[in-house]
């Protein structure tokens, strides 16, 4: 959903290919697509055949609703957390902040299901639509946001997602799609048709009310300007351990 004011009404020339954001990752090194939102924590780790696209990305700068703990008990009482296998942006995040915290519970990979994971450990991270879902539902078992809790501890916007590329592919490629998908961004950013017709194909596609749907697209967007470019290197640094600077095609 986070990257519906970008793919939603794209040309139809484009084929869009939906994955969890781990897998895009893959999909973008086999050279399957020309051009993919990927976990941030991803680019690092693939920094070498990588570079990023400017602009676009997925953003937060404070509350983000859709990368959340859920939890039977605070924080600093859980012996084991849940995290889920298809980001690893938001797990980077997670370990370091509860580095930060003075607190270590012992982690454990699971597919993301929350009932099952709190069966199983005493906290969970979701991601994305399942936790936007589960924290209408279960608002009590929220205990931490992590856009909010990455704010208050550095004063930094979040980056969650880049747009990446392959080095090797061809440039003009990329352009071409990066270009089209800087339009649809500019259209939901200046057209209100626009931006009804992403939050009406949202809620289409979720239980959220077009309220909240309107709330959590301030909350995420997908703008990457010069200070989301600045805390995204040092959330590359400080819980990636990239050294060098980042990469950008162009």
């Amino acid at each position: 959903m986070n990257c519906d004011p970008l793919f939603v009404g794209l040309d139809e020339s484009f084929n869009v290919l939906p994955a969890p954001p781990s897998w895009l990752t893959g999909h973008l090194l086999r050279k399957d697509c020309v051009l993919a939102p990927i976990p941030a924590a991803d680019y690092a780790k693939h920094s070498d055949e990588l570079a990023l696209v400017p602009e676009i990305g997925i953003c937060s700068k404070g509350e983000v609703g859709s990368v959340l703990v859920f939890g039977n008990r605070p924080l600093e009482d859980m012996r084991d957390i849940a995290l889920p296998t298809d980001s690893s942006s938001s797990v980077a995040l997670l370990k370091y902040l509860f580095k930060a915290r003075g607190i270590d519970p012992r982690p454990v990979e699971m597919g993301p299901d929350l009932d099952t994971m709190l069966e199983r450990c005493d906290g969970a991270l979701l991601i994305g639509d399942r936790a936007l879902d589960r924290a209408k539902l279960n608002p009590e078992l929220v205990r931490l946001d992590l856009g909010q809790a990455w704010l208050e501890l550095t004063g930094q916007p979040m980056v969650f997602g880049v747009f990446a590329a392959r080095k090797d592919t061809p440039i003009e490629a990329v352009k071409t799609a990066h270009a089209a998908l800087l339009t649809r961004l500019e259209s939901f950013e200046t057209n209100s048709l626009t931006r009804e017709k992403v939050l009406l194909h949202a809620h289409l596609h979720s239980d959220m009310s077009l309220s909240r749907l309107n709330r959590y697209f301030g909350e995420v967007f997908n703008r990457l300007d010069d200070e989301h470019v600045y805390g995204l290197e040092e959330f590359l640094r400080r819980c990636c351990g990239m050294e060098h600077p980042i990469s950008f095609l162009w």
